[in-house]
Parts: C-alpha cells; sequence; structure tokens
C-alpha cells in the first residue's frame, strides 16, 4: 500500500496588521493581511496576496496569488478567484508568468458565490451574489450576472 503525500493546512510566513481575526481552519501563506480584518473559515489565501485594513473575508473563499484588496471590503461567502485565463487552452501548470493581476478598490462588496477573473475593480463597487466579473469595473455601481453588467451608478 502506498502512503500519499500529505501537505497539512495552515499558516505561514504571514505578515499580520494588528486586531485580526482569523478561524480556523484556515490555509493561509506568504500574505500580507492588514489590520482589523477578519478571516471566516475554510478560506484560502495564497502567496502575494495583499489585503487592506478592516476588510471582512467569509468562509470558504479562495483568493490566488495576485490579488490585491483595497481597505473596507467585504467578501461573501463562496468567492473565488482566478489568476489563470487558461489562454492555451489548459491550466498554465507552474507557469506563473501566465498568470494575471486582480486589483479590488476600497469599500467594495462582493456577493457570495461571485467568480473574480484577473480585473481591476474601482473603489465603491458592489458585486452581486452570483455575479462573473470578466472585465475591468471602472465606474462606481451595483454589477450582477454572468458576464456582470453594470445595473446602476451608485
Amino acid at each position: 500500500m502506498n502512503a500519499p503525500i500529505v501537505r497539512r493546512s495552515g499558516i505561514r510566513d504571514v505578515e499580520f496588521g494588528e486586531n485580526v481575526v482569523v478561524v480556523e481552519p484556515t490555509n493561509m501563506y506568504e500574505c500580507v493581511i492588514g489590520s482589523g480584518c477578519v478571516i471566516g473559515p475554510y478560506c484560502e489565501i495564497q502567496s502575494n496576496v495583499v489585503v487592506g485594513a478592516r476588510t471582512k473575508i467569509q468562509s470558504h473563499t479562495f483568493i490566488c496569488s495576485l490579488v490585491e484588496i483595497g481597505q473596507d471590503v467585504f467578501i461573501g461567502h463562496g468567492v473565488m478567484f482566478v489568476n489563470d485565463l487558461f489562454q492555451k487552452g489548459g491550466p498554465a501548470k507552474g507557469d506563473t508568468s501566465k498568470w494575471r493581476h486582480t486589483k479590488v478598490g476600497n469599500r467594495v462588496a462582493i456577493g457570495s458565490n461571485a467568480t473574480i477573473l484577473p480585473v481591476e475593480i474601482e473603489d465603491g463597487c458592489v458585486i452581486g451574489a452570483g455575479a462573473v466579473v470578466t472585465r475591468d469595473l471602472r465606474i462606481a455601481g451595483i454589477y450582477a450576472g454572468n458576464p456582470a453588467r453594470l445595473l446602476r451608478k451608485i
């Protein structure tokens, strides 16, 4: 019988600001978490992620490498960030040069089960539950749908 390779989840090499709350189990590594953040259970936050102060990240959220999140952001349950666009018809398979950056502005709210591709999201945007963000959101407003579209400006 062959033994599996076991990689334990946990928290390692994370730079935390003051008064951060992390609810375990959570997998976080080589990232920066600003002061006053709350990270729910069953989240994964990968390397080269920066999370701004007072941001709340709900359970079951996945934040891949190369994501920058502003201050005072709310991220709902089960939100998925994507950095690999499968440009060659499949995953980049470790070729991180094909990964793309995502930038989320300040005071953004992202509803549960949204998917965020490599984009820039303007300060003050609200993204509806289940939305798929495929393009930059340059106007502060409410967005929903697949692909996410501006419903109204705020």
